[in-house]
């Protein structure tokens, strides 16, 4: 779909190359629970909210703290993180083709499963938050990724039609989600992302770089 009315961004892995930080905190709050994560184990939580990634970590570990704590703990950490750190690079070409967007007159959204106050640091530390004409959070929505939801609240805001709009993606849950809304997807593939499998998307991109060529021609 090349001339769609809306374009949806995914943030971690799309706009920013985040996941190996996620990894850094995630692996540090592990280890201090007192067990370890595979590389492979914590691709199936990339994309995923903290809520689902948690219930699944209990399902098959003796935790003794309720579900609610472990994600007050954890976006505490993950917010605290972002604060600290200096600068942030966007994606190669992201910012460029945010301007082509504007440019095309297309309706631009974020929705990520990442907690509110940990996207604005993230989107304000890059200088982009201006682009964005709605910025949906996981913990707005009743089920996260690979459920729908996030991606059709993120229409109804922008009030276009989900087939009107297309999905940037990098993980498989993600990609899930958006063809569960009924939206054009591009799966983005970044090797930081884990081991995604993004064959679901209507097409796969590398870069920013392909994606601007495809909406040119």
């Amino acid at each position: 779909m090349k001339n769609p009315l809306a374009i949806i961004f995914d943030m971690d892995g799309v706009i920013l190359d985040s996941e190996p930080i996620y990894k850094i905190i995630q692996d540090e709050f592990f280890r201090e629970l007192g067990f370890h994560v595979s590389d492979r184990e914590y691709d199936r939580f990339i994309g995923l909210g903290l809520e689902r990634m948690w219930q699944i970590i209990k399902s098959e570990r003796p935790l003794a703290l309720p579900i609610g704590e472990l994600i007050k703990r954890n976006n505490a950490r993950i917010h605290n993180h972002f604060l600290q750190i200096v600068q942030l690079d966007p994606m190669p070409e992201l910012l460029e083709f945010l301007q082509e967007c504007r440019r095309y007159n297309f309706r631009i959204a974020l929705a990520s499963s990442t907690a509110k106050s940990v996207i604005m640091i993230i989107l304000n530390k890059l200088g982009i938050s201006e682009f964005f004409d709605e910025i949906v959070s996981g913990e707005e929505v009743a089920v996260g990724k690979p459920a729908p939801d996030i991606f059709l609240e993120a229409a109804r805001r922008l009030q276009i039609p989900a087939r009107n709009c297309v999905v940037i993606e990098d993980s498989e849950n993600g990609v899930k989600a958006a063809k569960a809304a009924g939206m054009f997807c591009l799966g983005f593939q970044n090797p930081n992302s884990g081991r995604m499998n993004l064959e679901n998307a209507d097409l796969v991109m590398q870069n920013f770089s392909q994606i601007r060529t495809y909406f040119q021609a």
